[in-house]
């Protein structure tokens, strides 16, 4: 049964998972591990899970994805089941879900693991920004789909879906029933006063960031696979009272708060939406303005979740959404949490072994952070990176700056400004990223 508990007296919905391997597929994790995955976020997203199906392809078929004996044998089983939705572990095309809806014939839903993924950030959207991100994701992948199975959208997961400054009028939840017949000029005209909207939000985030980088007080930015505990250390390092689940995606929004080292030194530590794999690129796309708190920080703190058996696979997809969105040069300390939960006093040593520069914690009980905060100070006080820009003569300030806190190697007047290559403290890389002479990457 799902954890999730609903108003008295609504039945549960019960989903069927569907996982598939594609031969030509690279996908991160194993077929048992992607579909472990797809139940926690079927239990996330409020559903029952009472069944599941594998195969094994080596390539999708081109009307239902899956062969036709296993169709067969899913709508045999959601039958058997009284499954009210089947789950796939991928993104069916349209044309994929307009087949398989019209083979099962039943009031059986077919929602992918995209459409799953945005209906609980859906859920989890707080603010008017949140909102209006996850409307737009839900909009653009929507658009190419538009059929009768569109009613999950409107399911009222623990009795939330309330409405939202702004939105026209939609719930919460995203598009539904009441959109179905909103033919897609319309729609494209709702998708482009939603991008409006969060270029303002992205504007104002821009000036929001360029204000506090004026203090120069570090930022600090927590990523790290959805459910490594990323709020959890937040919250112990800043007292702060950022809600925390044993969910995916319990927390969307970003949060700063201020953190202050040995010696009064201090920093803004800012947690975001957690990463998984496939993370649907409508949603990347969307939240824009929020991944931009991460490429704009001075330091990343990847947070790993030491005791999942997949943790390295996890880094990795993390890896690669920071590469998405052009974050992956930015100096980062990887966090190795939850060492509380290993079985084997040694494995936080063996786990230090396998990460390089890592730190061991316990975000929960606050074992290792001060090893953390003292890492921390030390990357952005004490470290210096190598470095060659190119500054235009207008911005003397950049310029001074270098020569006063950073070591100069060599300095040459060019025609469009002025050539530093030398050595800066990681706190003021980002300042200087704009002006990286072409074909440099920082370590």
């Amino acid at each position: 049964m799902s954890q999730n508990k609903q108003p008295h007296g609504l039945r549960v919905d019960r989903a069927l998972l569907i996982g598939v391997e594609i031969a030509s597929d690279k996908k991160f994790l194993s077929l048992e591990n992607s579909l472990a995955e797809l139940r926690r976020l079927a239990d996330t997203a409020g559903f029952e899970v009472v069944g599941e199906l594998t195969q094994k392809l080596s390539r999708p078929n081109s009307k239902t994805f899956i062969g036709t004996g296993k169709v067969k044998e899913m709508k045999s089983l959601a039958e058997e089941l009284l499954a009210d939705v089947v789950l796939f572990d991928d993104e069916l095309s349209p044309r994929h879900q307009r087949e398989l809806e019209e083979l099962i014939k039943q009031d059986i839903r077919i929602i992918d693991r995209t459409a799953l993924i945005l209906d609980i950030f859906a859920q989890h959207a707080n603010t008017r920004e949140g909102s209006l991100q996850v409307e737009l994701a839900q909009y653009e992948y929507r658009l190419p789909r538009l059929t009768k199975a569109w009613t999950h959208l409107v399911r009222q997961a623990g009795g939330g879906g309330g409405r939202t400054g702004g939105t026209a009028g939609v719930g919460l939840r995203g598009p539904g029933e009441t959109q179905l017949e909103v033919d897609r000029r319309d729609i494209r005209r709702r998708i482009s006063h939603l991008k409006d909207e969060l270029e303002k939000v992205r504007a104002h985030r821009q000036r929001h960031r360029s204000r506090r980088k004026e203090t120069n007080i570090p930022i600090v930015s927590l990523v790290g696979y959805t459910n490594a505990g990323k709020s959890t250390l937040l919250n112990q390092l800043s007292d702060a009272d950022v809600y925390v689940a044993n969910k995916l995606f319990a927390t969307l929004d970003p949060t700063t708060r201020r953190v202050e080292l040995a010696d009064g030194q201090q920093i803004l530590i800012t947690d975001t939406v957690g990463f998984i794999q496939n993370l649907p690129t409508t949603l990347v796309a969307a939240f824009r303005a929020t991944l931009e708190e991460i490429a704009e920080a001075d330091l990343l703190l990847h947070v790993v979740d030491v005791t999942h058996p997949q943790a390295l696979i996890q880094a990795e997809a993390v890896h690669n959404t920071l590469e998405d969105i052009e974050a992956d040069g930015i100096p980062s300390i990887p966090v190795l949490n939850k060492i509380d939960r290993l079985r084997n006093p040694d494995g936080a040593q063996t786990a230090l072994e396998t990460y390089p520069n890592a730190v061991a914690i316990s975000a929960l009980k606050g074992d290792g952070i001060d090893d953390l905060l003292q890492t921390i100070k030390s990357r952005l006080y004490e470290s210096y990176e190598p470095i060659q820009v190119e500054i235009p003569y207008n911005l003397g300030s950049l310029i001074s700056l270098f020569h006063e806190e950073g070591q100069v190697d060599q300095v040459e007047n060019r025609y469009e400004g002025v050539f530093i290559q030398g050595r800066l403290p990681v706190r003021y890389l980002t300042k200087y990223k704009p002006y990286l002479v072409d074909g440099f990457v920082p370590n």
